[in-house]
């Protein structure tokens, strides 16, 4: 098998920028993270960015991407339909723990911070479950593929 390159960009650079999202999320109600506004909106813009890289590389990918979509509306049977909505979906808490995280202060952060972190789980979920519900490819027919995809966003987002 040999996947077209935007494939490869934006399973890495989504990935990651989901792992670093989720770990934002997770971390700063906490306190882990520097308190430095700057450091917060370098994190997310870098997040963020990552994020709508793989999603436009995604897109691109499509043969007709005017009718993108279309996919949306397939998401009671489609792995990469639940993908596309999932992704969309994470935007709304992610710019609300933006806001809160950089303006507001922790306790709207946290709980936003929470969403945002199981949203970016979720979406990088059903990515995973795209290629594990492929039978034609034994070695990612396997209940491995999504706990690796997770494992691997949530390291590749620690080492942005």
């Amino acid at each position: 098998m040999h996947p077209a390159f935007s494939i490869i960009f934006f399973t890495s650079a989504a990935g990651a920028g989901y792992g670093l999202l989720a770990l934002l999320g997770l971390l700063a109600p906490f306190g882990l993270l520097p308190a430095s506004p700057l450091f917060g909106l370098a994190a997310l813009a870098l997040a963020l960015g990552l994020v709508v890289a793989g999603l436009l590389s995604s897109l691109a990918h499509l043969g007709r991407p005017e009718r993108a979509w279309r996919a949306l509306s397939q998401w009671r049977s489609s792995w990469l339909s639940r993908e596309g909505v999932a992704a969309v979906a994470t935007f709304l808490p992610a710019g609300v723990f933006a806001i809160a995280w950089l303006f507001l202060g922790s306790g709207v952060a946290g709980v936003a911070g929470w969403i945002t972190a199981a949203m970016a789980a979720v979406t990088v979920y059903c990515t995973a479950m795209i290629y594990a519900s492929l039978k034609p490819i034994r070695q990612w027919a396997n209940p491995w593929v999504p706990r690796t995809y997770l494992a691997l966003s949530l390291m590749t987002g620690r080492c942005c």
